[in-house]
């Protein structure tokens, strides 16, 4: 009888917590995005693309440049998967015509499709089953992922009820729209570090996305750094959401932020290495309590060192090979 994993005793026979790269990068015109995928191609699967319509298309040219976008979408480029969409607005009139066209000639299905602007969960249910109907329709096999952007006072309100939508992966923050939908109450100081962080009621969206989404075992991610020239203020940027908010991914708009996002949002290798070591003596226990140096341990500690090891497989890192069991290697 082979060993059982951590995803096999952990989690009670309910799905693991989601797990995607810890980077999302925005791309929308033809020329960003083949710099993307080569970046890609270069780096691994570290982090997604997101081909944008809703930002990227001409007014009055969204028809043709959703086929742009669908054209990429599984293509020789697409080498791993990780390519998804961000469609328009539940108010624009070409998001259906987004979804159809995009799941209609793509050579696959995308990775994901972001829904932008979201103000209730009826409006974000209502795209989801649009893409489940349309996928269904066109005879894709899998159910192809939600991720809702949460920029609203209305979706902001009802952000758990969003995170408990089936079909949804992943939250993310829109912080600039946040801080203007209030009118000037909010200084544009918000919209950049360290005030993004600082002031109360970002900080309180921040938070409330963040504890949704684990709640729920979905993806939160967090904001774009608007700086492009230090690449440390967007590393500090990213490990502040990490450490002090909760997020585990993060949302990129040049190709220089991609790494130190990546880089931020990875375990440490001395993380890696002791939660291989508590998860190996506890498979070798059967998964019952272990003592590693002075410290006992049980399965809620287990979960804990399984996500390490979960994010730094999405992160690229090497694991010990005693591990790859765990993940379905031999």
């Amino acid at each position: 009888m082979p060993a059982l994993t951590p995803a096999d005793v952990l989690f009670d026979g309910e799905p693991q917590p989601a797990v995607l790269p810890p980077c999302d990068h925005y791309a929308g015109s033809e020329k960003l995005i083949r710099k993307s995928l080569a970046l890609q191609a270069q780096l691994g699967p570290v982090f997604d693309i997101t081909l944008d319509c809703e930002d990227g298309a001409q007014v009055g040219q969204e028809a043709e440049h959703a086929a742009m976008v669908a054209s990429f979408v599984g293509g020789e480029d697409d080498r791993f998967g990780r390519v998804g969409v961000r469609i328009h607005d539940f108010a624009h009139r070409a998001w259906r015509d987004d979804i159809r066209i995009i799941l209609r000639q793509a050579k696959q299905a995308p990775a994901y499709v972001m829904l932008p602007k979201i103000r209730s969960v009826s409006d974000a249910a209502e795209m989801v089953a649009f893409v489940e109907a349309t996928r269904r329709e066109l005879g894709i096999a899998q159910p192809v992922p939600c991720h809702v952007l949460v920029e609203t006072h209305g979706a902001l309100a009802q952000v758990f009820e969003l995170a408990a939508l089936p079909g949804v992966e992943s939250l993310s923050f829109g912080l600039m729209d946040f801080v203007s939908a209030h009118n000037g109450a909010i200084p544009d100081t918000a919209m950049r570090s360290p005030g993004q962080f600082d002031h109360p009621l970002v900080r309180r969206a921040k938070l409330e996305i963040a504890a949704a989404c684990h709640a729920h075992g979905r993806v939160p991610s967090h904001n774009v750094s608007t700086e492009v020239r230090d690449m440390t203020v967007v590393a500090n940027d990213a490990a502040r959401a990490r450490n002090e908010c909760g997020y585990t991914r993060m949302w990129s708009i040049h190709p220089e932020q991609i790494r130190p996002i990546v880089e931020a949002f990875s375990p440490r290798a001395d993380e890696i290495t002791l939660a291989a070591e508590i998860l190996l003596a506890a498979q070798r226990a059967q998964w019952g309590p272990t003592r590693h140096g002075d410290t006992l341990h049980d399965r809620a500690s287990y979960r804990y060192y399984w996500s390490v090891l979960r994010r730094a497989q999405a992160t690229g890192h090497a694991l010990p090979d005693e591990c790859a069991p765990f993940f379905g290697g031999n």
